[in-house]
Order: C-alpha cells, then sequence, then structure tokens
C-alpha cells in the first residue's frame, strides 16, 4: 500500500490555468506581465539601493520601508517563472514538490509582509503619539529583532501547510484555479479528506493576516484618536499626511487577498475570470505599485533618487 501511495504521490501532475479564453493574445499578456515584473524588480532595487547608500536614510521608517521592497521582489520572483511559463511557452504542468515549494514560498512572503506592514503602523504611531522617545524606542538592533521574530513566525505557521498536503493522495491530473500554487488551490485537487487543512489554513490566516489588519486597524484608531485631541487642525493633517503612503500599501495587499480568500471559500458560484484577475492583483499590484507610492509621497525619498539619475 505505501508503494502505491507513493506512485500515486509522485506521478500527479497539476495543471495551472493562465486566463481561459484569451489564448490568441497570451504574447500580449506575457508582455505586460515582463514589463510589470521589470518595473517591480527595478523600483524595489532602487529603493534598496538609495536606503543602504545614503547613510540619512538609515532610520526606522526607512529602514522598514527596505524590508518591505525586498518582501516585494521575493514575491514577484516566486510567482515570475511559472507565470511567464504559461504565457510564452505555454508550459502548463507543474510537479507536486515544485508546487509545494511554491506556494510555500508566497504564503510566507505574504505573511511577512503583513508583518513588515504592521511594523511600518506600529512606526508611525511612535513618530506621531510619542516622538521624543522615537528613536530611543526603534533602535536598529529592536527593529532587526521584530523582523526576525515576524520571519520565524511566518516560517512556523506556514510550514505545515505543505507537509500536510503531502499527506495527501493525488490520483489524477488536477486543474488550478491559476498560474502559481496556492494552499486553498492545491487542497481541494486531494482525494482524501481536507478537513484538517481547512481548519489550519484558516488558523494560519487569521494568527498571521487577519490579527496583523486587527493591529493596523487599531494602530490607526489610536493615532486619530491622539492628533484629534491634541493637534491643531494644520497639524492633524500634517502628521497624517506622513501615514497616506503606508495606508495605500495596506489598502494595495490586503484588499484583493481578502477578496480572493473569501471568493475561494464561500463565492462558489462566481466567475472564474474574477478568481484569476484577484489573484494577479494580490500578488502583482503590491509589488508594483508600492515603490510608486513611496517615492511618490516621500520627498526626502524621491530627491535622493532623482539625484542619482541626474549623475
Amino acid at each position: 500500500m505505501s508503494v502505491v501511495n507513493d506512485t500515486k504521490f509522485n506521478s500527479a501532475v497539476l495543471i495551472l490555468t493562465g486566463i481561459p479564453g484569451q489564448e490568441d493574445i497570451y504574447l500580449w499578456i506575457a508582455i505586460c506581465f515582463c514589463v510589470t515584473y521589470t518595473i517591480s524588480v527595478l523600483g524595489n532595487s532602487t529603493i534598496l539601493f538609495i536606503i543602504k547608500t545614503d547613510p540619512s536614510l538609515h532610520e526606522p521608517m526607512y529602514i522598514f520601508l527596505s524590508m518591505l521592497a525586498i518582501s516585494d521582489i521575493g514575491l514577484t520572483i516566486a510567482t515570475m517563472p511559472t507565470v511567464l511559463g504559461i504565457f510564452l511557452f505555454n508550459c502548463r504542468e507543474i510537479i507536486l514538490g515544485a508546487c509545494f515549494t511554491q506556494l510555500f514560498v508566497i504564503h510566507l512572503l505574504q505573511c511577512t509582509e503583513s508583518a513588515i506592514l504592521l511594523l511600518m503602523a506600529f512606526d508611525r504611531f511612535i513618530a506621531i503619539c510619542n516622538p521624543l522617545r522615537y528613536t530611543s524606542i526603534l533602535t536598529l538592533p529592536r527593529i532587526q529583532k521584530m523582523g526576525l521574530v515576524f520571519v520565524l513566525r511566518g516560517a512556523v505557521v506556514i510550514l505545515p501547510l505543505p507537509i500536510l498536503l503531502k499527506r495527501y493522495q493525488y490520483c489524477q491530473v488536477g486543474v488550478l484555479s491559476h498560474s502559481y500554487c496556492l494552499h486553498q488551490d492545491v487542497m481541494k485537487l486531494a482525494c482524501s479528506d481536507i478537513q484538517v487543512n481547512i481548519v489550519y489554513g484558516l488558523f494560519a490566516k487569521f494568527i498571521t493576516m487577519s490579527l496583523d489588519s486587527v493591529f493596523i486597524f487599531l494602530s490607526y484608531v489610536m493615532i486619530l484618536k491622539n492628533v484629534l485631541s491634541v493637534m491643531s487642525p494644520r497639524e492633524c493633517l500634517k502628521a497624517l499626511n506622513t501615514c497616506v503612503s503606508h495606508l495605500c500599501a495596506v489598502l494595495l495587499f490586503y484588499t484583493p487577498d481578502i477578496s480572493l480568500s473569501v471568493i475561494h471559500r464561500y463565492g462558489k458560484g462566481s466567475s472564474p475570470l474574477l478568481h484569476i484577475l484577484l489573484g494577479y492583483m494580490s500578488l502583482v499590484f503590491p509589488p508594483l505599485l508600492n515603490p510608486i507610492v513611496y517615492c511618490v509621497k516621500s520627498k526626502h525619498l524621491r530627491v535622493r533618487i532623482i539625484r542619482v539619475f541626474s549623475k
């Protein structure tokens, strides 16, 4: 029986999905993705380079931004091979081992990015509500420790997902809903009872991204309460203006991901195209738009970038 199970596991192949009905324009879609990925990698790499080489940007806010840029580059690289493989070469097959590796990396980076957004919210809270202790609270060693703790949290929480999936039998060729592997998508193709994965998947989502989003919301509630009770209207607008880029990053990250999670679990009658579009939005838009948002809103960073390119 063990030999049979191993055979079923090793021979199982999953089929990735591009954009059904648009096969005639796959080349143009591939070009769009190539441009998007190039802008994402160059934009985030530029931010990393500027922050690393400019000592005046070695502040908590920009250190957190560099951590966000690293996470965005990782997400881009994690999805690029299978997405471009489909639209450029019509290579839709993926073996289970590669699929499990990809879903682990994607979910780990999503959890890490969620944690970084929480740390950035904490940074804004300290900067606005307790500015005199800002540098003493957010020291470089403390920032490094917080970052390491959240990466380890993501790894510990996400690692059981592919391990649990590996226990199941995949007796036939299964078709995924996206051009990359996600846990909630892969587990539906198992020929076994997946109740454990359903429960643990919800638990993992709750103690990582859901909990982070709640704390981000609470931090902004406290920020609003503080600025409205202490500052003048002009000072209030000036303080809140420093949070705009972070709020944009939060909305770019959480909105498509939450929508996709809800549709996967409760929107069985929804259009497959909606699943696909939300999936691309959740993994492509944040790495693409975060550098643009921060460069537009941060005059300090924008000036440094212009100075480098003008040379």
